[in-house]
């Protein structure tokens, strides 16, 4: 059998501190393996390009989740991803942390059929001095908004698709992954392609929220 990742061992390290990929400012290569490292949970197992545990979602659990925790490979929480109480379609907030308060980024699932191509807006929360937040996450789902920063494109169960920032710029990408010999893995193992100009825990938990909107885990797909 074809192995996912080069190191033969997995060993979980006890530091509470994790070197992201890509930050010495060069593309990141990551192997990501829809399978948790727990044996009674559904989650994301990521590896860097030398099969070093990078990062990990092990409370991933079928069905509608509403919240899922993305952690370094030490268990750190980096960032929580909720899903939006109240909102009409897939609308989720992205925290710090394991904070529930002033989330960072709103993702939301793209509705407008006239742009079938485009998956999801992703937009920044802004605060006004009194500390109420704001998106262009609106129902309207208006992309030129100056809140959007990135529109994610493609077809995430063909598991081919890329980040676009406002400069339409790709920052990230999803692609297939073959094994020596061009030998497929399936989609459940698939590269993610992380740049410098987008920070490589983010790229992550958008892998996670196009999972949640267009997995197998959905009636329906992109």
């Amino acid at each position: 059998m074809t192995k996912v990742y080069p190191n033969a061992t997995v060993t979980l390290p006890t530091t509470t501190t994790t070197k992201c990929p890509a930050s010495d400012g060069k593309e990141a290569v990551l192997t990501v393996w829809k399978k948790s490292l727990l044996f009674n949970c559904n989650g994301f197992t990521v590896y860097d390009g030398k099969g070093d545990l990078v990062f990990r979602v092990d409370n991933y659990m079928q069905g509608h989740k509403v919240e899922i925790l993305l952690m370094d490979a030490a268990g750190k929480p980096l960032l929580t991803i909720r899903r939006k109480r109240l909102s009409l379609g897939d609308n989720w907030l992205v925290y710090d942390g394991e904070t529930d308060v002033n989330p960072r980024f709103s993702v939301r699932k793209n509705v407008n059929l006239l742009n079938n191509k485009c998956l999801a807006h992703v937009c920044r929360i802004s605060y006004d001095h009194n500390g109420t937040g704001s998106s262009s996450s609106s129902n309207n789902n208006n992309n030129n908004n100056k809140n959007v920063i990135y529109q994610i494109e493609g077809s995430y169960t063909q598991r081919s698709c890329s980040v676009y920032d406002g400069k339409r710029r790709r920052v990230a990408e999803i692609k297939k992954k073959e094994a020596v010999g061009g030998v497929a893995f399936g989609v459940d193992v698939f590269r993610l392609i992380v740049q410098p100009e987008i920070d490589t825990p983010f790229a992550m938990a958008l892998v996670i929220l196009l999972d949640q909107m267009f997995g197998s885990s959905r009636r329906f797909s992109s």
